[in-house]
């Protein structure tokens, strides 16, 4: 019964998240179809930025899927889609810098960005605590209140959504600094023309976003459960 205000908080945030991922994906189809003006793929940007940052153990690599892009600090790669990774256009060249930007932090060893890796183990102990108890109250709500005082179980979903939240947060400086780092990048080494970099720079405003409604979306389902505790004290 308790999680029914907040399933309706994550409703809320999931059709927000859905309509901003659909801004996304409609950005980058549109900038997708102007061609690069230095016709340079995704994959020679990635390489370029890594090489001019002095990176040679990072390899760039193609991963199936769409806007699947990411960097794999574990054994260091980037990891780029196949329209990213063979696309000649603005919206190619702003999530390859983007993602290589991400490997400049790890080479630079950038504090947000460690902290943000030493919470990974926290955060997917709690995604798991959360599901386990979302799942053992629809099927057994009933032996479970019986078997654990509630407030018992109000402070481990307090303590797991505390971790989930602050991961996070912690997300929202590594991204945006990674996209800092890809514009100022691409537009001093002149991957880019102007009106490309503002195509690039809105594109990756829009991948920001998704992250920004998620951490919100977070935080509210946490001050929820603590104002449920509030209201017992």
């Amino acid at each position: 019964m308790f999680t029914s205000p907040a399933f309706i908080i994550g409703i809320v945030f999931m059709l927000i998240g859905l309509a901003v991922s659909q801004m996304l994906k409609s950005k980058f189809n549109k900038y997708s179809k102007i061609p690069l003006s230095t016709n340079l793929s995704g994959k020679e940007i990635a390489e370029k930025m890594l090489k001019q940052h002095g990176i040679y153990d990072v390899k760039v690599e193609s991963v199936p899927g769409k806007l699947t892009d990411h960097y794999n600090p574990l054994n260091k790669t980037v990891n780029l889609s196949p329209e990213v990774y063979e696309g000649r256009n603005a919206a190619a060249a702003a999530i390859a810098a983007h993602e290589c930007g991400h490997a400049v932090q790890h080479a630079t060893a950038y504090s947000m960005l460690k902290l943000r890796s030493a919470l990974v183990p926290l955060q997917n102990a709690s995604g798991k605590i959360i599901n386990i108890i979302v799942m053992v109250s629809i099927f057994g709500g009933y032996f479970l209140y019986n078997a654990i005082p509630f407030d018992i179980i109000l402070y481990v979903i307090i303590a797991a959504y505390a971790v989930i939240t602050t991961f996070s947060l912690v997300t929202l400086p590594v991204e945006f600094d990674a996209s800092n780092r890809a514009l100022v990048w691409i537009r001093t080494n002149g991957i880019v023309n102007s009106s490309e970099y503002d195509n690039a720079k809105d594109a990756l405003k829009w991948a920001a976003s998704t992250y920004v409604v998620a951490a919100i979306g977070s935080l509210a389902t946490l001050m929820y459960y603590v104002s449920l505790l509030g209201r017992r004290d």
